[in-house]
């Protein structure tokens, strides 16, 4: 048997973050071939496959999934269609890396697990890109190797400015706001570096008072032993991102723990107490690593790097924040 060398991917929809991060970062892969887009509007379909390159524009997700010829979907919908439209591709056949969050909360993503343990044949994967950034992948080793020494808190700022009601991380019938759009950065960045998860959590969420979205959530995730992580993110401050691991013996900073440029040489800190030492990475695209280590489990027939289960322990604790944030007390995960 001859074995394929390259994945041929369709795009669910025209999303900005798909027509301007992803699909041409996927394209720099080798192992990687968008064969379509899709889109509701067939002349938006055409439009966007004309300028990416993209060789076939199809008027229906419906019709991209019944293409024989599609291996793996790309889903950038928005956060309320992730289950819908991950849970018919599956039903089609096809491999399926979804935008983050993998749904609206724990139990869609459980439905998600369901589907996809009954369909083992196919790689069913959250895109969190960061984990594939090598600054994260050094931050990572920095920490087991005991580096910093015991870590003991991790915080994280994420910030951006959007107010437009029309956009749709401001809806709230879509999962918008910020700790859905961002905060489950925040949220995922201590369970990666920790290797454990938190099991009580505090949170407070602010709400835009037309929109009803989320404009800034704080939160503290406890771990036990005295671990503890905090984050601050908003859809309405001026923009910034920063990430600190702070241990025993030491301090990581991260410059840009999210948007890590792929065009410019990205830098974290590591402080200890007697030198600081900046380290940097040459430029490199996160999502055209994500796109290969997700196209390498399917061609290999492997274990996808991010296994589902991370992604339900991940919203399990934005519903935790939810819950905590409408009592106003610590809640358990």
């Amino acid at each position: 048997m001859i074995m394929k060398s390259k994945v041929r991917w369709g795009i669910l929809s025209t999303a900005k973050i798909g027509r301007e991060k992803v699909i041409p970062a996927m394209q720099q892969s080798n192992l990687v071939e968008i064969l379509a887009i899709s889109s509701r509007d067939p002349e938006n379909a055409k439009k966007t496959a004309d300028k990416l390159g993209i060789p076939r524009a199809i008027g229906s997700y419906e019709e991209l999934l019944s293409d024989p010829e599609i291996d793996a979907i790309y889903n950038p919908l928005p956060n309320h269609k992730h289950l819908e439209w991950s849970l018919k591709a599956i039903e089609a056949g096809k491999h399926v890396l979804c935008e983050k969050p993998i749904g609206m909360d724990s139990k869609e993503a459980e439905t998600l697990i369901r589907a996809a343990k009954m369909n083992p044949e196919l790689k069913v994967m959250e895109a969190f890109m960061y984990r594939f950034h090598p600054q994260w992948q050094k931050t990572l080793d920095l920490v087991n190797n005991g580096s910093i020494g015991e870590v003991q808190t991790i915080h994280t700022f994420f910030s951006y400015y959007n107010v437009d009601p029309e956009n749709i991380r401001n809806r709230v019938d879509a999962g918008g706001g910020a700790l859905m759009d961002i905060g489950c950065y925040c949220i995922s960045f201590p369970r990666f570096l920790l290797g454990r998860e938190p099991v009580r959590v505090s949170g407070i969420m602010d709400a835009d008072p037309f929109m009803k979205t989320d404009r800034i959530s704080t939160g503290i995730l406890d771990f036990s032993d005295g671990i503890t992580s905090s984050f601050s993110c908003s859809t309405q401050l001026m923009p910034y991102q920063r990430t600190q691991v702070l241990g025993t013996e030491g301090r990581i900073e991260i410059e840009i723990p999210v948007n890590a440029p792929p065009d410019k040489v990205t830098k974290i800190w590591l402080h200890k107490k007697d030198k600081s030492e900046e380290i940097t990475f040459e430029t490199v695209d996160q999502y055209t690593l994500q796109a290969e280590y997700f196209s390498q489990a399917i061609l290999e027939n492997s274990p996808v790097p991010i296994p589902l289960e991370d992604a339900l322990n991940n919203m399990k604790v934005i519903d935790a924040f939810r819950r905590s944030s409408d009592i106003r007390t610590w809640t358990n995960v």
